[in-house]
């Protein structure tokens, strides 16, 4: 997506949160990224959430703090998040805005993707048949797995459900492909404890 060129304003209207809401504006599209340029000169990146008539809401990714609502300068860039795509990818670690957070090397990209995909169509989706194989038995032998499907993991406090996560994505596998099976963790709304678990047990087990 690209849009228009740069577009300066500083009408931001109210601050909450990571939450920047802005007035006055136009031409601005959903998950179009933005630079916010703080009072002291300092610019920080941030992508917007939602977007009205004359107005939008952006999500600073660096926060919000030390921002003022009459000295805040917002760009809009026209430009949306796009992730570098390699075989590089293959073992690393990233944060949420794509970037290796594990002390390796930078990527070397092949590509850029679109972080938001192109569009689907629901109804041109070839029905899922591809086994999964987790290695897990209770799984593959009463509720086997397929490529596309969703499998909820119900558990309480206290219960080893990231164990079972961590051991899934280190095992999954679909038999018979000549093709080397990819699997990608992505961890939301985990604490740091929990992050750093996940994390550890990859890197020592090799995944």
């Amino acid at each position: 997506m690209a849009l228009t060129s740069i577009r300066s304003y500083s009408t931001v209207s109210r601050i909450t949160g990571p939450l920047l809401f802005i007035e006055r504006v136009k031409a601005v599209g959903y998950g179009e990224l933005v630079k916010v340029v703080t009072p002291e000169g300092e610019v920080r990146r941030g992508q917007v959430l939602e977007v009205g008539e004359g107005f939008a809401v952006i999500q600073v990714f660096e926060g919000t703090e030390g921002l003022d609502v009459d000295k805040t300068v917002v760009e809009f860039t026209g430009e949306v998040l796009r992730m570098p795509v390699s075989s590089d990818l293959l073992g690393r670690i990233f944060n949420g805005r794509g970037e290796p957070i594990d002390g390796g090397p930078p990527i070397t990209p092949q590509d850029y993707w679109d972080i938001h995909g192109a569009p689907i169509n629901p109804a041109a989706r070839e029905h899922p048949r591809e086994f999964i194989q987790t290695g897990i038995s209770v799984i593959d032998g009463l509720y086997s797995l397929v490529r596309g499907q969703k499998l909820p993991i119900f558990s309480g406090p206290g219960l080893p459900h990231n164990m079972l996560a961590a051991q899934i994505a280190r095992q999954a596998k679909a038999p018979g492909k000549e093709e080397e099976t990819v699997v990608v963790f992505a961890a939301m709304g985990v604490t740091a404890d929990e992050a750093r678990f996940f994390m550890r047990d990859f890197e020592e087990r090799g995944a």
